[in-house]
């Protein structure tokens, strides 16, 4: 079962995921230069803060708590103290690109808590034989937005069509370490739909998953209905034929370049 990554700085909505097995609750901290690589693009940008972390960690009682902090800089080992000061679960490593950060990294850690890898740029892919053993990794996540805009591709999903994504999480599994990537929308939305999305993540062996911000529109009990859906679809998926996923695979491929033939070209 897929750990669902829900990203809330709000106690009473940690709660009411609390309840739901398989979330994992994500508090993002993360500020420094994701604004202007993101600029222009319609994505979330948080505006966690760091008492969060505590308010979070109160309300949850069987989820795990994930907090991503800011990429590798000299105010890092604050930053790391005042956070797991607040017993996170695991923190998160983003926008790195070379096995030192993540080894630095790592090492001020220092097996206070595991540690999840946020493999988003191409250097991070390519140099990804060179650090996925560092001691305390528990997770590679590969986010797909950065990757993307790194690599200069059009949409989202590129990597996981081009066999990106694949080649990632069969070095991560290697490894024995958990794998997971992207983000996925309500399971008939989304330029691709997160229905063909979890097919991936089913192919893959992928273990998690961000829930997009399609599941948190309001109404009495639609979160927790959408996620029970995305839970009977995952385990129908499950299911399928190494012929039926192959199939699958190929068709969400083509459908994958067809949507980005059809977006134009970043300058």
């Amino acid at each position: 079962m897929l750990d669902l990554l829900q990203i809330t700085n709000d106690p009473a909505f940690a709660r009411r995921c609390d309840a739901i097995e398989g979330i994992r609750l994500f508090v993002d901290l993360e500020r420094l230069g994701k604004a202007e690589r993101q600029a222009g693009r319609d994505t979330f940008i948080s505006r966690h803060a760091l008492e969060d972390v505590g308010r979070v960690r109160d309300a949850a009682r069987r989820s795990r708590l994930m907090v991503r902090v800011n990429p590798l800089n000299p105010g890092t080992p604050d930053e790391l103290q005042a956070v797991l000061a607040q017993g996170p679960d695991l923190v998160m490593l983003p926008m790195f690109r070379q096995a030192a950060e993540v080894r630095e990294f790592a090492a001020l850690v220092n097996g206070l808590v595991p540690i999840v890898a946020l493999l988003e740029t191409g250097e991070a892919l390519d140099t990804l034989p060179q650090w996925v053993d560092t001691p305390g990794l528990r997770e590679v996540f590969v986010g797909l937005n950065d990757l993307h805009l790194s690599l200069g591709l059009r949409f989202m999903f590129e990597p996981l069509a081009r066999g990106l994504v694949e080649r990632a999480a069969t070095a991560v599994k290697a490894q024995g370490l958990r794998f997971g990537f992207g983000g996925v929308a309500r399971l008939d939305e989304g330029l691709l739909p997160g229905r063909d999305v979890l097919a991936e993540h089913a192919r893959l062996g992928s273990q998690a998953v961000i829930l997009s911000r399609t599941f948190h529109r309001e109404g009495e009990g639609v979160f927790e209905r959408e996620v029970q859906a995305l839970r009977e679809t995952e385990a129908q998926l499950a299911r399928r034929t190494p012929a039926e996923m192959a199939a699958d695979q190929r068709r969400i491929a083509a459908a994958i370049e067809a949507i980005a033939g059809s977006l134009p070209r970043r300058a």
